[in-house]
């Protein structure tokens, strides 16, 4: 499937993946729900949900490393600051390092798949999720999947195609 394609996909990923309300349950709820799910397939992941003033979840996987939550800070710092999934910034980018006249530092900044808004209705950009473990794609998608399923929205319609 064409970048195009994967990035129009993304953007109706990011308009439909929103939250009606969004707490320290629900961030509890949505990150057991990705730790099960990771465990179920035998994911080796690190997994956070912050809000931007504090985070909310964070778990380790057997097999994860000290890389893997660095790469999820760049990650959320990325979507923090550009209000978009990083696998779509990849995407319209072409590279992980971020572009100079972005003026951000590849040290605090990744375009790397694995890290999404999180949306609340009738609000702005509250925070974001991540995950860190695997190629960019499938950390993307498993993303995505384990999101659709928690807000009860058929995974298989917002799906990537094949690459």
């Amino acid at each position: 499937m064409a970048a195009t394609d994967d990035i129009k996909k993304i953007i109706e990923q990011e308009k439909v993946l929103v939250f009606d309300a969004f707490d320290e349950a629900r961030a509890f709820a949505l990150g057991s729900l990705l730790r099960e799910r990771a465990i179920g397939k035998r994911l080796e992941l690190t997994i956070e949900i912050r809000l931007w003033d504090r985070p909310l979840f964070f778990t380790a996987l057997p097999g994860t490393s000290a890389a893997n939550a660095d790469w999820m800070r760049r990650k959320i710092n990325a979507v923090r600051h550009f209000h978009k999934a990083t696998y779509r910034l990849f995407l319209e980018n072409g590279d992980q390092m971020p572009p100079p006249r972005h003026g951000v530092s590849a040290t605090d900044f990744i375009f790397a798949g694995g890290a999404f808004p999180i949306r609340v209705k009738n609000q702005m950009m509250i925070g974001a999720v991540a995950v860190s473990g695997l190629p960019q794609r499938d950390d993307h998608n498993f993303l995505v999947e384990t999101l659709a399923v928690h807000l009860g929205v058929d995974p298989a319609k917002l799906a990537l195609g094949p690459e």
